[in-house]
């Protein structure tokens, strides 16, 4: 069928004072394009999103994994196994139903859903998807750690917090384009700004994308994953444990905020720097006393040195410096300044070397003042960066780099038998990116 208006304009190319004669055309005009709100953005679907893989268990044989729905599924599941080179896998695959929980947040309701895949093979690769049986995500691969000593990758993040989905995405993206073997990536708190709101959340888990669901995360808070209650009284994120699984092997009322897990020889260990700082001094020397991994890395969001002006955290320096100090804790990594330092191993006490290497990153747009110190090895201000961290035996090999991925900063530690670690200093090309000094004001003389 003809409609009136192709009718018209035919009418018109063959004869066209034929359109005086002819009935008006009436054009309609455009509809104006509609913002999508917040609560459109990021509503839960029956589809599975905020995929993320984290550990709560053993990383060689278990892989724990994280996912969000609309509230009327009810159950979740995992299909899971070894990743095979071509189709017809899905008769092959294991089963697990996960647990599942309802959550309300300030844009509504939803349904958080977490599993534990067990009895996996170390060093092995992995296929699984998350639904409810009939909604499914796509089919995502992991893989597990090893049962030995192997040389892997790593990346450490500092506050993402501002800008996430705009700034923020094109970072952590470069970051799994420098190191896309990397086997996890660390944050060092301040994930995001407003402790509660999904928006946020949403951006977060939208920036990486795919990545979370193949690259495990390990998290630890900052003082922005904290908001006051009706007391007055600093609370962890509502969102961070439905949408977390992590270990609960710190002290009992930091669940998942204060833990420590082992990858390969690493011990990675979490400490929540927003409170309970004495009782996690005890935890934490309780703990390195046990250890016997080769490589210790402790992350935590407020800096035992702080690079930002005016900003200093004794409590926490006064509490756990001593206790990394006693064990030859190998490498910090801090975040809360909005600045980067690294320091040059001179920290022990009166400026001795002690082998310890403390890191201030940002990875976020947000940016302080520097104010510059002498435990400083390397510094930067209005910089983005990341952090890429190599285990190679008795060989750490740390580098940082910019959004671009340009070389800024990087180092290697040398185990030595009875002795602290040999730091052995890079040269980045590139210059330190520091704003320049304004002088002060000249004086004005007596009259």
């Amino acid at each position: 069928m003809i409609t009136p208006i192709l009718s018209a304009l035919a009418i018109a190319m063959l004869n066209p004072s034929a359109i005086a004669s002819h009935a008006t055309v009436k054009v309609r005009p455009m509809a104006q394009a509609v913002t999508p709100t917040e609560t459109e953005i990021h509503r839960p679907t029956v589809f599975p999103d905020r995929i993320v893989l984290t550990w709560d268990a053993d990383p060689a044989t278990t892989q724990a994994v994280t996912w969000r729905t609309s509230p009327e599924v009810n159950q979740g599941l995992v299909q899971f196994g070894v990743a095979e080179d071509g189709p017809g896998f899905e008769a092959r695959m294991q089963s697990l139903t996960a647990t599942s929980e309802s959550f309300a947040s300030d844009l509504g309701p939803a349904r958080y859903h977490s599993a534990r895949m067990t009895g996996l093979k170390p060093a092995s690769r992995y296929q699984y998807r998350v639904g409810d049986g009939t909604h499914w995500s796509e089919w995502i691969q992991f893989r597990t750690a090893s049962d030995r000593a192997e040389p892997f990758d790593f990346v450490y993040l500092g506050d993402a917090q501002n800008d996430i989905r705009s700034q923020w995405s094109r970072l952590v993206r470069e970051a799994y384009l420098t190191a896309p073997q990397a086997r996890f990536f660390v944050h060092a708190g301040d994930l995001i700004n407003r402790a509660n709101r999904d928006a946020e959340w949403g951006e977060w888990h939208r920036a990486p994308g795919w990545m979370n669901g193949m690259v495990p995360v390990v998290v630890t808070p900052g003082n922005h994953e904290y908001e006051k209650n009706p007391a007055g009284e600093g609370v962890i994120s509502g969102h961070w444990q439905p949408q977390f699984t992590l270990p609960r092997n710190g002290i009992p009322n930091l669940p998942e905020s204060n833990y420590y897990l082992d990858y390969q020889s690493v011990r990675i260990i979490s400490l929540n720097s927003n409170e309970q700082i004495e009782p996690q001094a005890v935890w934490l020397d309780s703990l390195l006393k046990r250890t016997t991994q080769p490589w210790v890395v402790v992350t935590f969001h407020h800096p035992v040195f702080s690079a930002a002006k005016g900003r200093d955290n004794a409590a926490i320096r006064s509490a756990w410096k001593p206790i990394l100090d006693r064990y030859r804790v190998d490498l910090v990594l801090q975040g809360h300044d909005h600045t980067y330092a690294r320091s040059n191993g001179k920290t022990g006490a009166s400026g001795a070397v002690d082998g310890t290497m403390y890191v201030v990153s940002v990875s976020g747009p947000k940016m302080y003042n520097l104010e510059r110190e002498d435990w400083m090895q390397r510094a930067a201000e209005d910089t983005q960066l990341f952090q890429v961290i190599r285990i190679d035996g008795n060989r750490l090999i740390y580098t940082a780099r910019t959004t671009t991925g340009t070389l800024y900063d990087q180092f290697e530690l040398r185990k030595r038998s009875g002795r602290m670690n040999q730091i052995i200093e890079g040269r980045p090309r590139m210059p330190e990116r520091l704003r320049p000094v304004v002088p002060a004001p000249a004086a004005v003389p007596a009259k």
